[in-house]
């Protein structure tokens, strides 16, 4: 399983460093030091090596707010808003340009009922952990955070590198407003 491992992460260096432009299976051989046919005995397309880093990307967002909801379960609002902002920039910030070429890519990949589950298992971890704090409608409120924090982190990487404390805190205001929780810290309150 060696070899599975370091072609992916030959193949997750290629998307960082030179994007879906430059990425096919002779590149990440070259980068995985494998000959092409080890590549091709675990993954017999770069659509196929595609699907496997956006499966592992996702499964470990997944992890991260599982953890993050079940810390935090017998938490308030608030902290649970925190935990759960933290835990997605956090797993954003990992590895940005891998993460922005994923979400691309993802576009162009027929993964149909596999994406909608995994996307779904996002939005039930989230929904668990808002529902019993009298958020309206927390399956409508779970996707709506969700984009907006993947929207903002993905829109600040095209200005250079993120702030990520920075970043967290931006997010974390637009949470408190769509979540309706007053920011009580006046270095992080939203001027009016």
């Amino acid at each position: 399983m060696a070899t599975f491992d370091v072609v992916l992460e030959g193949a997750a260096h290629i998307l960082e460093t030179k994007g879906l432009h430059g990425f096919n299976t002779n590149a990440v051989a070259r980068q995985a030091g494998v000959s092409i046919g080890s590549l091709y005995q675990y993954f017999p397309s770069k659509e196929a090596l595609l699907v496997e880093l956006i499966r592992r990307k996702r499964t470990a967002l997944i992890e991260k707010m599982q953890d993050a909801s079940s810390r935090l379960e017998a938490s308030d609002l608030r902290t649970i808003a925190d935990g759960l902002v933290r835990a997605g920039i956090a797993h954003w910030v990992e590895r940005p340009e891998l993460a922005r070429s994923l979400e691309y890519a993802e576009t162009t990949l027929d993964l149909g009922p596999e994406t909608e589950a995994l996307k779904r298992q996002i939005v039930v971890v989230v929904a668990k952990a808002l529902a019993p704090h009298g958020v309206e409608n927390p399956e409508t409120a779970a996707r709506d955070l969700a984009a907006l924090t993947r929207g903002m982190a993905d829109s600040s990487g095209p200005f250079g590198k993120a702030d990520v404390s920075q970043l967290e805190q931006r997010v974390r205001r637009a949470v408190y407003g769509y979540l309706g929780i007053s920011d009580s810290n006046p270095l992080t309150s939203v001027r009016r």
